[in-house]
């Protein structure tokens, strides 16, 4: 008989979940899997629901990155419409996006993982969070707050609010950017440039303090997914796909991401309401353990689309760029490594919208192409904070949605999650008694890839953690409980 220690829940995450991990008989860790326990069936209900609701609708998905939803299923929309929108609209979009994107990193990175990463792994839960980094690092976490901020702050003078916006819809968008928003981001971008600076030498210079948590944190060979320019260039709007492998080969390239089902498939586990999305190509792994072969195992989200790219395209994001490879001898495997991408993209970000902001045509009101339903299927495709996001969506001839399937980036990486919190839980469990560093690290593995469960399954809550663990006939050995 194995023995069992089950996380439940997971804490510090979007969402709600649970870890189990299986000893064998002689006490090594033999398995480990990540479960999520919600479950919302945004596919099923948006049946029956009009195409121009879409956007509006999904957005509900989630708080934390609505704009991803909207943008996906704005650009479904463009496909069912069969229009080309007008660039002005796309301009506007990308820079929409730019927001959504540095605000949930910030997220992220401040308030949910930071407090691992710069009080440690192993100080005590009662102050290891928010409020407990607000002391310890006061002007660190103030610049956090504000550079999340300055993210919602486009996305609200843009579509009128900071969550849920419903200002893409299919065909475009409702309104261009005004002077006076651009004269408020513009006021702000030397400060969130000096704080995605100083941060990103602020984690460089903890990475001597996580030399083992860099080689066990999800330190395996597996491909790498996303969106790229027609040059190979970092993408978070259009595009197309690109995998790469561990060793930075492009083992796949230009593909169109509308025809997204040739090379990726779904599987389902009894255990889990979150699917498993894999590498048609190679398949899904055999064994009853779906983490132990890389077979068709991708990851996507930051670390995957610096691992994709050839370069980012912006002086500051670029030069950062090549450290960060330097550290992985070219392709960057490790996902504890998911940080540090996010502190780039978030550079990048900034170093774009500065950019974007020069452009005249933000500022025009040519912005939607008017047409009907003239094709009976759509696929829309845009890079979420996480990974590549899709939406899918058959009509009817009245435009009624008839089927929905979304493929969020949290299910691209559930493989790799499942495979991370083994390696992690294979390194750090000694003796048979969990202990908080332990416990703590498998948890990090999981925040390192930032899941957003509600996205993922279509939550509010408190999270308290109990952990047991349970000897081969069944008896508790260890029981630990943290709020």
């Amino acid at each position: 008989m194995s023995q069992k220690i089950v996380i439940d829940p997971v804490t510090r995450i979007e969402g709600h979940a649970k870890i189990t991990i299986h000893l064998d008989e002689a006490g090594q860790v033999e398995d480990a899997r990540f479960h999520v326990t919600e479950f919302r069936g945004f596919e099923k209900f948006c049946e029956g629901r009009p195409l121009w609701e879409m956007p509006g609708i999904t957005g509900r998905i989630c708080g934390i990155c609505p704009v991803s939803h909207l943008l996906a299923s704005a650009k479904a929309g463009d496909r069912i419409l069969a229009v080309d929108i007008p660039p002005e609209a796309e301009k506007l979009r990308r820079l929409m996006n730019l927001g959504q994107i540095i605000q949930s990193h910030a997220l992220s990175f401040f308030h949910l993982s930071a407090p691992d990463l710069l009080l440690g792994m192993d100080s005590a839960p009662a102050s290891r969070n928010i409020f407990g980094l607000i002391a310890a690092e006061p002007e660190l976490a103030r610049s956090g707050i504000r550079l999340r901020q300055f993210g919602q702050e486009i996305i609200e003078i843009l579509g009128g609010k900071k969550i849920h916006p419903a200002w893409a819809v299919p065909g475009g968008v409702r309104n261009s950017l005004s002077k006076k928003g651009k004269n408020q981001i513009h006021a702000r971008l030397l400060e969130v440039k000096a704080t995605a600076l100083n941060t990103i030498d602020k984690f460089k210079s903890l990475l001597a303090d996580y030399a083992a948590e860099t080689q066990t944190f999800g330190n395996f060979p597996s491909l790498f997914m996303g969106l790229v320019g027609e040059d190979g260039q970092w993408e978070h709007y259009g595009g197309k796909i690109r995998f790469v492998n561990s060793g930075g080969n492009i083992i796949a390239d230009k593909l169109d991401p509308t025809h997204y089902q040739e090379y990726i498939a779904e599987a389902v586990e009894p255990w889990s309401y979150l699917k498993f999305p894999y590498y048609r190509p190679l398949g899904y792994p055999a064994k009853k353990d779906v983490c132990s072969l890389q077979s068709g195992i991708y990851r996507v989200g930051p670390l995957a689309r610096l691992n994709i790219c050839s370069r980012i395209g912006t002086p500051l994001s670029d030069r950062e760029l090549r450290e960060f490879r330097e550290r992985g001898k070219g392709t960057v495997n490790c996902s504890f490594f998911y940080h540090y991408a996010r502190l780039i993209e978030i550079l990048a970000c900034i170093e774009q919208i500065e950019d974007l902001l020069e452009d005249s045509d933000l500022y025009a009101d040519r912005l939607r192409a008017q047409a009907g339903i003239n094709q009976l299927e759509g696929v829309g495709v845009s890079e979420a904070p996480r990974g590549t996001l899709f939406h899918h969506y058959h009509v009817n001839r009245d435009g009624l949605l008839t089927k929905v399937n979304l493929i969020i980036a949290t299910g691209q990486n559930n493989l790799a999650m499942n495979r991370t919190i083994a390696q992690i839980a294979r390194h750090y469990l000694q003796g048979g008694k969990i202990s908080q560093g332990m416990l703590n690290r498998v948890e990090a593995g999981i925040r390192a890839f930032d899941p957003c469960l509600s996205c993922s399954t279509h939550a509010v809550g408190q999270m308290p953690l109990h952990v047991c663990l349970f000897d081969a006939a069944g008896n508790i050995l260890d029981n630990v409980w943290q709020n």
